[in-house]
């Protein structure tokens, strides 16, 4: 932590007009926001055409996708006690330099390839297939890893007793902005080009870089103030009921900790594979391409709805209730995807994603700080980070495989109810961990 919270920024917290939180709020949201560059639905938009620039298959692409994301993980939770040692701003704004840095790279990915090839006077995949590896590792892990954690948790340590009224507000933000995502990356693509495209999104990376450096506050009480807007005294900093706080180790022995993270994983699992497949799933039980792209609409409008109420009713209920919903869902949305060929099966698989989506920006983002304190979110949450990041990293080879070389998605269904069953006998003695 800097002596000077306020270093290389024109911007006083304390001569703020309102609570400095509201600022926080604001340029937290579009720090997530800002992440969708480096994540599954940013990425995917440019799969066809840099895959076939770089002369790789379908099948060659996604495994560099699948391994760059997967040794991202191992990166992730250091990136965690980084936030807890040098704060939200400098580790975002260092995050936010990485991205752009990195889609500027992979935008000179076929050029990196061909000097390669070049130089060894050879023309094998192999060459792009690890430039691009390379590039999805440095992508997934300042875009989806970094700056979302960051950016969130910020947000996070400036409210208590309104966090859960607060993320709803920044959950719809950001919902509907990674639900436009697809179509305006499409759009820039088809005017500017993919390499063209990933150098604008870095300019525009920079450019906020700039406004976090100018806007971005580790927390508020290196400001006399305590979260939600309350001034500091001497006296309530010695008696604050939200210094209750938990280590990563401490955290890691608590069944919560394990039955919630591996929950946030399933969701990142089962989204991740469901998206990257889903024209493929759909027409394998007869729909069109279409239809398969409609489906996401509805969810989108119950994942908004299902966030925004239970983030309000966060603040009032145990959230323990959270995760056997998040539970309940995933059997839905399994029971859906294994159904999918008749009507109900798709009306399944459209509520339980939805609640599914709702949820997971409720749990991922208030819960922490609820069950283990401020202290050490940092630690916590790039940990379970890790667990959401090998999820999405394994998911589309898992149900790719299913379909291939089992004839059948079906089957996806039976492995997620197997491990929603495992989930739901350890949830039956799950405890919120600063109530023990």
């Amino acid at each position: 932590m800097t002596n000077n919270p306020n270093k290389y920024s024109l911007v006083n917290p304390k001569k703020s007009p309102i609570f400095y939180g509201y600022f926080i709020l604001f340029f937290g949201s579009i720090g997530v926001l800002a992440s969708i560059p480096g994540q599954t639905v940013g990425v995917s938009v440019f799969t066809d055409p840099v895959k076939d620039a770089l002369g790789l298959t379908r099948n060659q692409f996604s495994n560099a996708y699948m391994i760059g994301t997967f040794l991202s993980s191992f990166f992730i939770s250091r990136a965690g006690i980084w936030f807890d040692k040098y704060g939200a701003r400098n580790v975002a704004f260092f995050a936010a330099l990485l991205l752009g840095i990195s889609l500027i790279i992979a935008s000179f990915s076929v050029n990196i390839s061909n000097t390669f090839s070049e130089l060894l006077n050879t023309q094998t995949w192999i060459i792009p297939f690890l430039v691009i590896t390379i590039c999805f590792f440095l992508i997934r892990f300042s875009g989806q890893g970094v700056i979302t954690m960051s950016s969130r948790n910020m947000i996070m340590l400036w409210f208590d007793k309104n966090r859960g009224k607060v993320n709803s507000i920044s959950s719809i933000g950001v919902s509907l902005g990674f639900s436009i995502s697809p179509i305006f990356f499409s759009k820039l693509i088809d005017a500017y080009g993919w390499d063209k495209s990933w150098q604008i999104l870095a300019v525009c990376l920079f450019v906020f870089s700039f406004f976090i450096l100018q806007f971005y506050r580790n927390k508020p009480e290196d400001f006399g103030m305590h979260p939600d807007g309350f001034i500091s005294s001497e006296k309530e900093n010695n008696i604050n009921p939200s210094d209750f706080s938990l280590t990563l180790e401490e955290a890691k022995k608590t069944r919560a900790f394990w039955i919630i993270g591996l929950m946030l994983a399933f969701n990142s699992f089962f989204i991740t594979g469901f998206t990257f497949h889903v024209v493929s799933i759909f027409e394998s039980q007869g729909y069109l391409k279409s239809e398969a792209i409609a489906i996401f609409l509805p969810i989108s409008i119950i994942a908004i709805c299902v966030s925004t109420l239970c983030n309000i009713l966060s603040d009032y209920i145990k959230h323990k209730i959270y995760v056997l919903i998040m539970i309940a869902s995933g059997f839905v949305a399994s029971f859906g995807l294994l159904l999918l060929e008749k009507p109900v099966g798709v009306y399944l698989l459209i509520s339980g994603l939805g609640v599914l989506g709702g949820l997971f920006a409720v749990v991922n983002a208030v819960t922490w700080p609820r069950y283990y304190g401020r202290t050490y979110l940092g630690a916590i949450t790039g940990k379970v980070m890790s667990f959401l990041i090998i999820a999405s990293a394994i998911a589309p080879t898992i149900f790719s495989y299913c379909f291939s070389k089992l004839g059948s998605y079906g089957y996806i269904s039976y492995i997620n109810l197997g491990f929603l069953i495992i989930l739901g006998i350890g949830f039956i003695k799950l405890k919120n961990p600063s109530d023990e």
